[in-house]
């Protein structure tokens, strides 16, 4: 906190700070005995009317009075990260749209509206990396009517908790009634330490999702549409540990390697066979074609409840690099509209 040469806490920031990190300290109200203040770090989303609302790393908005304000300041970005492959968030967030590609796709201006028919939302959203051209509104309506023309709720893919992300786009989503339905984090770490992990024996690798494939995939009735998305990208690998004779395979997964980065998903073990180091065979096999191919870094997207993926995924040397939402569309009739 700010503290001026007379030893007083200080209230250094303004509503012209809109859109930078900021911290500040503010009194708690009917505070337990011992509690008197709170800190919160973020981006400072909207100042208005009296209070300040302040995005967090993970996007969760957190509203403070400006009455209640006893110091605050702008802070840097946060600092580069000690752990994994240094990356930028827009580099990340094009990396995993070139292994995630939808069926068809449209630019407006610096968005990208993609559709895959509903499979998925990543491929069933608007990717805005920069200026649509237009305004916000303008260019919202313009994301109804496009995904509306397709039979599809409109979605749009935000981020926080890096340098550059979108909380200010994700505070003006949500005052206009879009929904949050989703979060995960976007994870990076290592490839080589994960190629290490286990022995690749037993796991069979392919350039197609055969049947046996499929049929552990969790999205049961896969359709041709998302066939074209599982199979797309620019080196697709997936792997397979087959199962006893007849039954579906005992583990799957799916790499796509793109330059430095080898990006990895559908990773699913029978629920039978879990804790066999199965799931980390098969990332060690990715893993070890991928580092044939040039990549040295790795990346994978994991919802925020999982928490037993988390741990694993901590353990192989993974850590967090930005939280990823999907906003959609509000309910007309919910907002009298």
């Amino acid at each position: 906190m700010e503290i001026s040469a007379a030893g007083r806490l200080e209230v250094r920031i303004t509503a012209a700070d809109v859109g930078k990190r900021v911290s500040v300290r503010s009194l708690i109200e009917h505070a337990a005995p011992g509690e008197k203040f709170t800190d919160t770090v973020g981006v400072l989303t909207s100042w208005d009317k009296g209070v300040l609302l302040i995005t967090r790393k993970g996007g969760e908005s957190v509203r403070v009075a400006e009455s209640t304000l006893v110091a605050g300041k702008v802070v840097p970005a946060a600092p580069a990260r000690r752990r994994g492959p240094a990356a930028s968030y827009e580099e990340l967030a094009r990396v995993a749209a070139r292994a995630w590609r939808p069926v068809e796709s449209e630019r407006l201006g610096d968005w990208e509206l993609r559709a895959a028919s509903g499979f998925t939302r990543r491929a069933n959203s608007v990717l805005p990396l920069g200026d649509p051209g237009v305004s916000l509104d303008e260019a919202l309506g313009a994301v109804r009517r496009w995904y509306a023309e397709r039979g599809l709720p409109a979605y749009v893919q935000t981020a926080t908790g890096a340098e550059g992300t979108q909380e200010l786009l994700c505070a003006e989503l949500e005052a206009r009634g879009w929904v949050r339905e989703v979060t995960a984090g976007m994870w990076v770490g290592p490839l080589a330490p994960v190629a290490d992990l286990a022995e690749p024996s037993g796991v069979v690798l392919s350039r197609e999702a055969d049947e046996a494939w499929l049929a552990r995939y969790q999205r049961k009735g896969v359709s041709e549409v998302a066939l074209r998305v599982l199979e797309a990208g620019p080196s697709v690998w997936f792997a397979t540990v087959p199962g006893s004779e007849g039954a579906a395979p005992a583990a799957i997964g799916r790499c796509v390697v793109d330059g430095r980065w080898a990006g990895f998903a559908a990773v699913e073990v029978d629920p039978d066979l879990r804790r066999q180091g199965l799931g980390t065979a098969v990332m060690a096999a990715l893993a070890r074609r991928a580092l044939d191919e040039g990549a040295s870094a790795a990346w994978l997207q994991v919802e925020d409840e999982n928490e037993g993926a988390r741990a694993l995924y901590a353990g192989m040397g993974f850590a967090a690099h930005h939280a990823y939402h999907h906003y959609r569309e509000p309910d007309d009739r919910a907002f009298g509209r």
